[in-house]
């Protein structure tokens, strides 16, 4: 902020401000301490509306909120047919597949007996085939051992109570609504973080038509719930973030006004629901994968470093104590707490049987204390305890696993399902035919996200650009701690729970290029025509991958062009 704005204030900065420590562009908490003291409460409050307005549009521009374009009918009219575009693209042919693919096998049949019996159930040895036929019921009355929270497959037996859990569409419902959603809450937020409606919408298109988000929308597994949950919990934090901002400027404004004394402590940040409910939205993310703790550990420290940065801005002389105080331990309690009991909620099947797998692991292990509630909390963490076990020593080969190193660049995408038909069989004109569905994301979004990954990290460090570093935010929450897990069986489906991020960071590249309102007319076309041909390109490089993305059938040689690396294969 240039110094010159601080004259919109009607102030001038003193060299008392300066000793006191004070940002010489920041409000005048200082200044105003620097007052005679016949001149404090002589202010008033209501004094004339356009000095009122000039010094509250001064914080704002410090607090960086002036520049958000309201929602217009245009915007609106594009976010809903990006979301037409997005379920239309996750829910055709959803059923086309009739039997489990890849990982279905586990969470589908888990979502089905969640909602008979409240926990997941065991099953006789190869039940797919009689599941895939219809005979849903088959399994045994005994607790399965299962090393995932309940929520994700709770949502997926939802699914199957709507539409049943003998049609494909009953188990894939959930997911493809959830991917649909992730499609809005993209343009939403892209719009809020990066200030413009283009843009927003660039970002909502790209989340439309990316092949990740595509397969996983088409496919029951849990972590597109944990990417839905993380981003919408994301999308929370930024608006908490603006309101706080917003009640900070006109409360620096009321003080300004009075020449009164801010309060040692300085504003409170009052109830913050859109805080709490990002907890609640994290602990869900946590209740399906554990992964959702690095987002939620993450993402609580960007919100207090918003907070800081907030009250610094202002020109708090206390902001780090201000900050810690009260900023930092009431989101603890909000974010944290608020998660735990909602992941603790996740289990409330659990806790109100009796055949839940470990349910009274406390007794058999012979340290129950005779109290229900502390026994069942007890053997849930006993649980727990295994279920970290595995986690931890899951090293086994899988012909798919693939080090994280390579996922930015999909060097090893997953190969959910495959089948090889000769001609005549499955519509098969050909004398080979194969049906594929390969988790592989759009290439072009992947390896141009990248590079903008790195111009938006270059950009946070030499602008100090705040909406690169809310990007790297969701990056760090989503990719970065697998890098600790190198010797783990993983695999590049794991991409989905950060891909938003890296459709953020595409559209804030291509936000740059198009230019600002600083720009010249010329530099605003040239930049629009370059981004929107290379739109188009991402569009038509999608349309071209879409039938191994959705297991369409595909002459062997059709199925070749599009192995663009041997390593797909």
């Amino acid at each position: 902020m240039q110094e010159q704005e601080g004259q919109t204030s009607s102030a001038q900065v003193t060299d008392r401000d300066r000793a006191a420590g004070a940002d010489p562009d920041a409000c005048e908490d200082a200044r105003q301490d620097a007052q005679p003291s016949s001149r404090r409460g002589s202010v008033r409050a209501d004094l004339a509306s356009p000095e009122r307005a000039g010094i509250l549009a001064f914080y704002r521009r410090r607090l960086r909120i002036d520049d958000l374009p309201g929602p217009s009918r245009g915007f609106w009219a594009g976010a809903m047919a990006l979301l037409g575009l997005a379920l239309v693209l996750r829910l055709w042919g959803l059923g086309g597949i009739g039997e489990l693919i890849f990982d279905e096998t586990y969470y589908v049949k888990d979502g089905y007996t969640l909602t008979q019996t409240g926990v997941e159930m065991d099953w006789p040895e190869e039940p797919d085939p009689a599941f895939e036929a219809g005979d849903v019921d088959s399994y045994e009355p005994t607790g399965s051992y299962v090393v995932h929270p309940p929520l994700g497959k709770w949502l997926i037996g939802a699914g199957t109570l709507l539409l049943g859990a003998d049609s494909p569409w009953g188990w894939r419902i959930s997911t493809a609504l959830a991917g649909a959603a992730a499609v809005l809450l993209v343009t939403l937020i892209g719009r809020r973080l990066l200030r413009s409606h283009t843009v927003g919408l660039i970002a909502g298109l790209l989340m439309a038509v990316e092949g990740q988000a595509i397969v996983h929308a088409r496919t029951s597994l849990l972590d597109n719930f944990v990417m839905v949950f993380a981003l919408a919990a994301f999308g929370a934090l930024l608006r908490d973030r603006d309101a706080f901002r917003e009640r900070l400027a006109l409360a620096a404004t009321r003080v300004h006004l009075a020449a009164a004394s801010p309060s040692a402590l300085g504003t409170s940040g009052g109830l913050r629901p859109w805080r709490i409910m990002a907890g609640a939205l994290l602990g869900m993310a946590c209740a399906v994968k554990w992964s959702g703790i690095y987002f939620l550990a993450v993402f609580g420290i960007m919100t207090v470093l918003w907070d800081w940065w907030a009250r610094r801005a202002v020109g708090q002389r206390s902001w780090l104590l201000s900050g810690f105080v009260r900023d930092a331990l009431p989101a603890f309690f909000a974010m944290v707490g608020t998660a735990l009991l909602t992941y603790l909620a996740s289990w409330s099947g659990w806790f109100a049987s009796t055949i839940g797998y470990n349910r009274h692991l406390a007794e058999s292990k012979g340290v129950a204390t005779g109290h229900g509630a502390v026994d069942a909390l007890h053997s849930l963490w006993l649980y727990h305890v295994q279920a970290y076990e595995f986690h931890r020593g899951l090293d086994s080969e899988h012909p798919y696993q693939a080090t994280p190193l390579g996922w930015l660049l999909q060097l090893r995408p997953t190969n959910f399902y495959y089948r090889s038909y000769d001609y005549g069989e499955h519509g098969c004109e050909v004398a080979r035919c194969g049906a594929h569905i390969l988790d592989v994301g759009n290439p072009l979004i992947w390896w141009l996200g990248t590079v903008a990954l790195g111009v938006a990290l270059l950009f946070g460090i030499l602008y100090r650009d705040g909406r690169a570093w809310a990007i790297w935010a969701g990056i760090a929450g989503g990719y970065l701690p697998w890098l600790l897990y190198l010797d783990r069986t993983v695999f590049t489906f794991y991409t989905i729970a950060f891909t938003p991020w890296v459709v953020l960071a595409l559209a804030y590249a291509l936000g740059l290029i198009m230019g600002g309102p600083s720009a010249s007319r010329d530099q605003r076309f040239a930049g629009g025509l370059f981004v929107g041909a290379l739109l188009t390109l991402i569009v038509l490089v999608s349309a071209f991958f879409w039938p191994v993305w959705t297991g369409q059938v595909l002459d062997v040689h059709q199925w070749q062009y599009r192995m663009w690396l041997p390593s797909w294969t």
